[in-house]
């Protein structure tokens, strides 16, 4: 019976990005599938009292430098984004609904954002970039603005955050392979060895 990991991300957390880039791989190696849970982190911070690294100054420049050296272990580009924090709100329910109304567009999107997130970078908190990234990327701005406006599309997205939280989630990326929970993407060698067993 194949395995799932269950990756609960959203695209304001670097570090997610870094998870993201090692799944394929994962996946390949282990035959698990990946089942990708759009949630909001802020939500998540808020129900869990948690905060962002960066809001404390010395723990913030560390994971500069830390997510650096993970990018070049992992042979991927990655660069600071001058404009983070970014309000990702519309950018996670663009996610979420398209995993409820087109799922096999999903990872193209997602793909997408992480780059323009914490590659290029860019800020994708303006909408006119956002609409330029998603253009680009092959994304119709009017399909898309109704898409995150759908009211069903907004409360499976609370739900799927509220979901993450109930199961113990505290921050972003979360991973649960059956009910163990996974945190942070340098803990990708345990998930790798809870697929095995």
């Amino acid at each position: 019976m194949q395995k799932t990991v269950e990756f609960f991300f959203d695209f304001g957390s670097p570090t997610t990005y870094l998870a993201h880039t090692q799944l394929p791989q994962l996946a390949l190696d282990t035959g698990a599938k990946v089942v990708y849970q759009p949630m909001l982190l802020g939500g998540v911070f808020k129900a869990t009292g948690n905060a962002s690294p960066v809001t404390v100054p010395a723990k913030g420049r560390w994971m500069g430098a830390d997510m650096a050296r993970f990018a070049q272990r992992y042979g991927v580009p990655f660069a600071h984004n001058p404009y983070f924090p970014i309000n990702t709100l519309t950018l996670m329910r663009g996610a979420t609904g398209l995993q409820m109304r087109d799922p096999h567009a999903l990872m193209n999107y997602v793909d997408a954002v992480f780059q323009a997130m914490w590659v290029q970078p860019r800020n994708m908190g303006d909408p006119a970039v956002m609409a330029e990234v998603l253009g680009a990327a092959g994304f119709s701005a009017e399909s898309f603005t109704s898409l995150v406006a759908d009211p069903e599309v907004k409360a499976q997205l609370v739900a799927t955050t509220e979901e993450a939280v109930a199961r113990g989630a505290f921050g972003a990326p979360t991973f649960f392979v059956g009910e163990q929970m996974f945190f942070g993407q340098d803990r990708l060698d345990f998930v790798r060895q809870a697929l095995a067993t």
